[in-house]
């Protein structure tokens, strides 16, 4: 029997693939989770075989997760999963130990097989999450855009940033616009979350 630990923070979803799992002749959903926060205690007292992580691109928090997972029950196989994988997400999650990608627009075939995969000690990587990490995206941002845009993700006033990054002030803003521009986004938050769901840093 594989036993099985899912952590996904929509209810509806979270609820529809345990009574799935459960059906499973050789699988057990030993605990459901609302998100990262509880998982680490909940992992350490059942010790699943596996665990359905749900990752986001604009959230760090569940790949350190991950990483603590795998420290803390190394026999712990972890199936990370995502709306869509960007480079940065796919690396990121397998260099914090994650043993199978899976696009959250999977089907029910394909999350059951990788599960056990996982379980035989094998890996399952999707074809999206593969083409993420070989295949990364053209940024349409310059270096130095990237630049000023990782130093926006801190949230510091403009007159900081140009500080940070030996600038004019003027430069900094004219970088800024470029930015929202090339990426249409709204505002300088929203560039930097296209930016981490892309890949581009």
């Amino acid at each position: 029997m594989i036993h099985v630990v899912v952590a996904e923070d929509m209810g509806l979803l979270r609820g529809a693939l345990c009574a799935a799992l459960s059906s499973e002749e050789d699988m057990n959903v030993v605990a459901d989770v609302e998100g990262a926060g509880e998982l680490l205690t909940v992992v350490r007292r059942c010790r699943p075989d596996v665990v359905v992580l749900a990752l986001a691109p604009e959230l760090p928090d569940p790949v350190e997760v991950l990483a603590r997972i795998g420290a803390e029950a190394p026999g712990s196989a972890v199936l990370a999963m995502s709306h869509r994988w960007s480079p940065a997400l796919a690396e990121a999650a397998l260099a914090a130990g994650a043993r199978g990608l899976l696009g959250k627009d999977g089907s029910l075939p394909d999350l059951v097989r990788a599960i056990r995969a996982l379980a035989a000690g094998e890996r399952a990587i999707d074809p999206a999450a593969a083409v993420a990490v070989l295949c990364p995206p053209e940024t349409p941002l310059t270096l130095r855009e990237l630049d000023v845009l990782r130093v926006a993700a801190e949230g510091l006033p403009v007159k900081e940033m140009a500080r940070r990054l030996y600038l004019a002030h003027g430069t900094v803003r004219n970088h800024l616009s470029a930015i929202l521009r090339k990426t249409g986004a709204r505002n300088r938050m929203e560039a930097v979350w296209r930016a981490r769901r892309d890949g581009w840093f």
